[in-house]
Order: structure tokens, then sequence, then C-alpha cells
């Protein structure tokens, strides 16, 4: 275990300090056969444009790593409307794919994005970024604390978060983005970019946090406090803004997922998410409107997920509106296209779901004017009679 530790920590620390650990194996499409005399062949890493409409689906590491499975998918998309993927960087776990401790790794990830792209497929690069067992293990100070005993926190699936106000885990993140858009990934998708729910809250504790440690008078913040304590979701913004500042001049495009509720109520829930604060950081917004979590009785319906059109139609309205009013108060031009392509379900929860309601979705994305989308299936197998047979 502590052999693990340690070659954890020493892949994670080159990942920070080296700036070519990875970019020698490979050359930008920039590059040509007279700046290599020697003849010897040099992969050219591509990236695509954003198609639009952009029609994702979704694909774990571990299936990333698996040829005939991948080889599935990729025909699935070539065989449909569908002309892009999201492909897991940095999991759950904490694990990143690229390397080579992790569980799922992909030894073949930079040809694998050059064949997608060879058949114009769009890759993006799913990032989960304050969820991560992997390094809260290496780092314990940085995690989210016990107040209780000060021992690392965990909700109730036994996942364990960073804090969010971790400033020194932002530029951890940053590191795995530049590398990944270097191995040529198109876009960066960055998921759990919030505080932790589910879980005992009445024992957490943000020590890295200033809004958080108010009362508790202890921890990292305690140094830093500054007249005026920050909210939550003052603090994840300025992950946001970081993140921009750090990628703006890499040429990848920056995309972020939110809780679907964050469209329809104007509080952060108490995890730090609000949709206008995260409009101007990132080039596309992803609501993740999944019927089956909402709650029962929203907007009047007992179960929510036997009601895949009126939930996505409703969430994704107001969506619309709330990015319009934005750009008014903003001074930016309301004429250029929505930011917003909501992830989508195609998962049994809450009720069985078939093409019918997978399309249903589909349908009432376009019907409030929006024109790209996203389908999630932890398990990677998807409804294909759902999809429109247009390659």
């Amino acid at each position: 275990m502590v052999l693990v530790a340690l070659v954890g920590a020493t892949f994670i620390s080159l990942l920070l300090l080296a700036p070519s650990f990875f970019k020698t194996t490979y050359v930008s499409s920039s590059s040509n056969d007279s700046q290599n005399p020697d003849s010897t062949p040099v992969f050219v890493v591509t990236h695509l444009d954003t198609p639009e409409p952009l029609k994702a689906l979704y694909m774990t590491s571990c299936v990333a790593g698996t040829l005939l499975w991948r080889e599935s998918l990729k025909k699935l998309i070539e065989t449909t409307e569908l002309n892009a993927i999201v492909i897991d960087i940095k999991d759950y776990t904490g694990e990143v794919s690229f390397l080579e401790t992790s569980r799922c790794f992909v030894r073949d990830l930079r040809e694998f994005i050059g064949e997608l792209h060879d058949a114009q497929i769009y890759v993006i690069g799913r990032v989960s970024v304050f969820q991560d067992v992997y390094y809260t293990k290496l780092y314990p100070e940085l995690a989210v604390k016990k107040k209780s005993d000060g021992e690392v926190w965990k909700d109730y699936k036994g996942l364990s978060f960073i804090d969010v106000g971790a400033t020194p885990y932002w530029d951890y993140i940053v590191k795995i983005s530049e590398e990944a858009y270097a191995l040529g990934f198109d876009e960066l998708n960055y998921d759990y970019v919030r505080y932790p729910s589910d879980g005992n809250m009445q024992d957490v504790s943000y020590t890295w946090t200033p809004y958080q440690e108010q009362n508790s008078g202890t921890g990292q913040a305690s140094t830093t406090q500054s007249s005026r304590l920050m909210t939550k979701a003052e603090v994840l913004e300025s992950f946001f803004k970081y993140l921009h500042d750090k990628l703006k001049d890499t040429g990848t495009k920056l995309s972020v997922d939110l809780f679907g509720m964050t469209t329809t109520v104007n509080v952060d829930m108490n995890i730090g998410q609000i949709l206008e604060r995260a409009l101007p950081y990132f080039d596309y917004v992803a609501p993740m409107v999944y019927p089956s979590h909402y709650p029962q009785t929203w907007n009047g319906f007992k179960n929510p997920a036997e009601y895949p059109y009126e939930v996505v139609k409703i969430s994704m309205t107001k969506a619309v509106e709330r990015e319009e009013f934005w750009r008014i108060a903003n001074n930016l031009a309301t004429s250029t296209p929505s930011k917003l392509r909501p992830w989508l379900q195609d998962f049994h929860l809450g009720a069985t779901y078939g093409p019918d309601k997978v399309r249903a979705q589909i349908q009432a994305t376009y019907d409030v004017g929006l024109t790209s989308w996203m389908i999630w299936n932890a398990g990677n197998k998807y409804t294909e009679a759902a999809l429109n047979k247009e390659p």
C-alpha cells in the first residue's frame, strides 16, 4: 500500500513539475517530414472544430481501453446522427486514464483519438474534479474533513472530495487539462465541480473555504480570511475563473456539467453551483437534466422520471431564459449561439427508458430552441433505436 502511494505521488509530481513529460512522444499537426530528417514516423496530433449541432455519447476510460467495446460505440456514432464522444480522463476515483498507474489505463489513447478524428468524430475529455478518492489519499490535507475528528470526510458511497477552496489542487487540474489537450482532446468537460452533498452534512468541514470556517475557527482559512468571507458560490466561481484564465490560450474548448436543478432554482443548493456564475468562463454549459434525478412532486409530477419530455422542456426553457437575461445584463449579444447543451438520460432509473423516452428528451431540447445534446449511460449501453440513422 505504501509503495502504491509512493508511485502515485511520483506520477502526480511528474505531471505537475515536468512540462514535457508526455509531449515528447508526439508533435502537433503543424509538424512535417522536413522537420524530422531521420524520417522516423511521427504521430501527428490534430484537433477538430466543435460540430454544430453536437450530438454525443459518454464512454468510460475502461471501455476506451477495451478494443471491441470501443469499436462498437465508434460504429454506433458513425452509423447514426451522433458526431461526438465524451471519454473519461479522470473519473470518480480520481485516477487519470493516460497514466500507467490507472486501473483503466488506456495505453493507446492518443492513437484512439486519432482514429476518432479520422472518422470526423469530435472528442471531449471528461474530468471529474473535486470528487477524487485517489488524490485525497495522497494529500489528505486538501480534502473535505470531518468536523468531529478532523479525518477525511466521505459521502454515503464512501467517496471523498477535495475542498473546492484548496487552491494547490487547482494547478493539478490545469496540468491534467493541458496534457489532455496535447494528447488530442478537442474539448475538456469538467464534472463534479461542486461541494459534496450526499453524506452526513452535519459533520463536514471545509478547512480551505473561508465561508465554512467562520464558526469553527480552525483550518487553513483562518489564516487567509479577508474582511468579508466568501460564499461557496463565490469560491467555486473563483475556480472557474482560474481554470478559464490558465487555459484560454491553449486553444481548447471548455465545458462544465451542472446539476439539472441549477436551471430552475436561484440558490446554490449548498453545493456552490449557480448557472450564471458558470456562464462567463465556459464555452458550453451542460445541465444534467436527467428526469430520474428530480424529486417526487417536482412541478406537480408524482414521478418525474415518467415525464422525460416535460422535465427537459421545463428545465431547459428556464435555462434558455436565464442565459438570455444574463447576456442582456452583461451587454452581450443575444443573437449569438447558446452555450447550453444538456446531458440526457439513457438509463433505467425511476422508470424504464426505451427509445420513446430517450427520444422525447431530444425533442424537448429542440423544442426550446437548442440544437446540441449529450447522452449519458454509466454502463455505456445505449438505445440505438432512439437515434436517427443519419451518419
